[in-house]
């Protein structure tokens, strides 16, 4: 039985990280005391969901939680420090503290530690999320001990809904261009005048009348897509942004 870990202190763990070709060692001490941190545990790095949601979700809602007064994500899992640095860079999780807890200390004081070797992994990380203030666990959120990999508690909304259930999220902003196309400029250029963040998607000319009128219904550039909602092209951006 999983047990949750609120109101006692962290492990004291000496972590061997990897880090600009040289070895170094971080302690629990450095990365919890004095500080407010959120740290999310997961079975292992490239799995599914953990490359999929878990960690993509805390990355990218990082600037909300130092917002709110966090300090640091961490992002522990029974790999070795060269496997997590690798990860790192597959996700371009730049806003995320990777921590490999090779050996299993951590997970273990944490009673995390389960053995998954059924599925040849030997013994790695329940998943779970946790708010720890200056070393002491303040809450934690432990998945159901059901089969399989449970994902439903640990996740990065979760936990923002915790310490912060006003706080607003990111907006999730999308504009499909094309390339030398002044209209496309004009609404990235709206976008950014009124601070959102985008992601711009250049369409080739051979595929773009078709991508364009699968995903909007539309054949011109720009399109642009917020919160899941097409906006349409700059003039229609225009409009949006005037309410």
């Amino acid at each position: 039985m999983l047990q949750s870990r609120e109101g006692q202190r962290v492990p004291n763990v000496t972590f061997r990280v990897r880090a600009n070709n040289e070895w170094k060692d971080v302690t629990t001490a450095e990365l919890f005391d004095g500080k407010t941190v959120v740290l999310f545990s997961l079975p292992g790095a490239f799995t599914p969901t953990c490359s999929s949601t878990h960690l993509p979700r805390y990355n990218e809602l990082a600037p909300v939680f130092a917002k709110q007064g966090v300090d640091a994500i961490l992002c522990v899992s029974v790999n070795d420090t060269f496997v997590m640095n690798e990860w790192a860079k597959d996700q371009e999780s730049e806003n995320i503290v990777m921590i490999p807890d090779g050996n299993g200390e951590f997970t273990d004081g944490m009673g995390m530690l389960v053995d998954k070797a059924d599925l040849g992994f030997g013994k790695r990380s329940w998943r779970y999320s946790m708010l720890v203030k200056d070393g002491v666990v303040d809450k934690m959120f432990i998945e159901p001990e059901e089969p399989g990999d449970p994902f439903k508690v640990s996740d990065a909304d979760t936990m923002l809904n915790y310490i912060a259930p006003t706080a607003k999220q990111p907006d999730q902003v999308v504009v499909f261009s094309k390339i030398g196309c002044s209209h496309c400029a004009k609404a990235k250029q709206l976008l950014s005048d009124n601070g959102f963040e985008y992601i711009d998607v250049p369409l080739e000319n051979k595929i773009r009348g078709k991508v364009l009128g699968a995903v909007s219904g539309e054949m011109t550039a720009p399109q642009v897509f917020i919160n899941g909602k097409l906006v349409g092209g700059a003039e229609a951006l225009e409009q949006y942004l005037a309410r």
